[in-house]
Parts: structure tokens; sequence; C-alpha cells
């Protein structure tokens, strides 16, 4: 007697996820497959003629860039943020920096810095929003363009992180120009980014990278390179420094700020690793771009360490800041393909987990 063959399982709600043994997190669900460009059977990211301008944008710059995987629906944030839990997550941060920000206003803090720090403030704080607005001009475009809402939401997270140290600069650049008339705050900042030695190297390497159409590079140029480089500068060094000037408001600023940029490298170290691990020929392509923007995030950090030099505490020298720049990006670096050569298993491994 021959057994009555059984009818396939019939497809339910997450058949989106493929053969999936597990329910989809809140995370997946509201994130997988909301890239409308990549949608399947498609002639082109747009419904326009296939040879359309942005058409052949994206079949250039994210189709066919260098960086590619099989399936880039099988990466994952680390920290599997949605947009409530984004919310959540900084509402709390805010009341940390907005805490900071009312209780050494009362205090009059700004009236009792050394004059080191006001230049130091002047010439490399307060100047560093033309830099941020150039990373998050960055950030959203490597959102806009990325091959999956996976990485397109992780770099929007990351674009407001840019948009909320923005204004953070942007209300401290008044509160000083309020308690320093005659220093130039809120007055000379957009000379100094244009045309101060010290910030033309920065100013290069972002214009450089605004003009990396590749999603690929693009990443790697901010994400990889420029980003954990000066950062380092801008918020670690510079806080420490300021810390040892007595300037305990930018310390603590700095110090919350970093919370932000961690997360950044926490999502992009996942995806170095995950890229590498599905083709193990992308690891090739990542460290090409990584030589090819190296001089350009060494430079940045060497111009911006002669101000610490020049107008922070003793010690702070334009070597050190490029040393510990270097250090901190390639400590991230090793990370990097250290992950990647961690197990992972493949994405049909995933799939059935």
């Amino acid at each position: 007697m021959s057994a009555t063959p059984r009818k396939p399982r019939q497809r339910r709600t997450f058949s989106a996820f493929g053969d999936v043994r597990r329910m989809p997190s809140e995370y997946e669900i509201v994130t997988h497959g909301q890239n409308w460009t990549t949608r399947q059977n498609r002639n082109g990211a747009f419904e326009q003629n296939p040879s359309s301008p942005p058409n052949l944008w994206f079949l250039t710059y994210r189709d066919k860039s260098p960086l590619m995987v099989d399936d880039w629906e099988q990466y994952r944030d680390p920290d599997t943020l949605t947009y409530r839990a984004y919310i959540n997550l900084q509402s709390d941060a805010e009341a940390k920096t907005g805490g900071v920000l009312e209780e050494y206003a009362k205090a009059n803090a700004d009236q009792k810095l050394e004059p080191g720090q006001v230049a130091l403030l002047a010439s490399l704080y307060t100047p560093s929003r033309y830099l941020v607005h150039g990373f998050q001009q960055i950030q959203a475009y490597i959102g806009y363009i990325a091959p999956t809402s996976y990485i397109t939401n992780a770099a929007c997270f990351a674009t407001a992180d840019l948009l909320r140290r923005l204004t953070v600069i942007a209300y401290r650049t008044r509160e000083l120009q309020l308690a320093a008339p005659s220093a130039g705050f809120g007055e000379r900042e957009r000379q100094v980014w244009e045309q101060d030695e010290a910030w033309q190297p920065a100013r290069r390497a972002v214009e450089k990278a605004l003009i990396s159409y590749d999603w690929g590079e693009a990443f790697t140029a901010l994400n990889l390179m420029l980003a954990p480089t000066l950062d380092d500068v801008l918020l670690r060094q510079f806080g420490e420094a300021s810390r040892e000037a007595g300037d305990e408001e930018s310390w603590l600023l700095s110090k919350y700020l970093q919370d932000d940029a961690d997360r950044r490298s926490r999502w992009s170290a996942a995806l170095v690793g995950f890229a590498v691990r599905q083709r193990p020929d992308n690891e090739a392509v990542l460290r090409r771009w990584i030589d090819r923007w190296t001089p350009a995030a060494d430079d940045a950090a060497a111009g911006l360490g002669s101000l610490l030099e020049h107008c922070g505490p003793a010690g702070w020298t334009a070597d050190r800041v490029v040393s510990q720049a270097r250090a901190a990006r390639e400590t991230f670096h090793d990370r990097l393909f250290e992950k990647a050569g961690e197990g992972g298993g493949s994405a049909a491994e995933r799939r059935g987990a």
C-alpha cells in the first residue's frame, strides 16, 4: 500500500524570511525587505526606463559595487534597533546631555574657562560642526543607496546621531558666544573651516568622501576610516585635553556623544564581518579601500592635532594625537577582520537556526 503524498506545507505570514524555524523578532519584522529599490524581479531600482539616470546610478554604484554578497537581507545590526527602540534610547541620552548643559550653565562654567581652553574651543570644537555635517551627509547617502533595509536603518540612525551631535555643538557655540563675545564664537567658524591651514586636510577628506559614490567605498571612507580616526581626536582626545584644562563640561559631553560613535562602530564591524564571511574576496576589496583612505585620515588627524598642540594643555603634541588616533583606528580594524574570521555560518545556516 503506497503512502499518500504529503501536501507541501502552506506558507505562513513570515515566508519572506525563507524556510525559517523560528518566529522572527520585532526588529526583523519591521526591517526585513523594506528597501523597495531592491525588490525581486525588478528591471531597475525605480519604475522607470532601466537606462534612466537614477537607475543607472543605482546599477553602477550599488548593484555593481565590488563589495557584494549573494543576499544582503541576512545582515543584522547587533543592536537590533527599531525606530521605537532608538527613540527610547536617545530620549535617555538626551536627558543626560541636557542635564550637563543645564548644570554647567547654572554654575556659569564658561565664564571660568582658562584662555587656552577658550582658544581650543574656538579653533577646534565649534568649527567641527562643519565636519560633523559632512559626516552626516555621507552617512545619509550610505543609507539611501544601501543594498538592504537592514543597512539603511542602521545608517539612518547613525545619521540622526550626527544631527544630535551637531545640535549640541551649535548649542554650545551660542553659550560660548554669550560668555566670550570677543573670541569669535558663532562668527568665525566657517572661515576657520574653509581657510585655517590646520582644518584643510579634514575638509579635503570630507569633500572627497562626499564624491565617493560607490556605496561600499563611501561606507569604508566614513565608517571605517574618517569617523574612527577623527572621532578619536574630536571626542576622546579633545575630551581628555579639556578635562586637563579644567573644562569638565566638554569632557562629559564628549563622553556621552562617544556612545553614538561606539554604536556606529558596532554595526559597521558586524557588516564587515558578514560581508567577508559570505564572500571572502570582500576582505581584499575592503583593505584596498582602507589603504586608499589611510593617508587622508592620518593627514586630517595631524592637522587637528596641531590645534591641540597649540592651544591644549602641555604635552599634547600633533605627533601624539596622530599616533593615538591611528592606534584607535587600527585596533578597530583588527577587531573587524577578527570577527570576519569567527563563525557565524552561512546564510542558509542562519535561516535554519
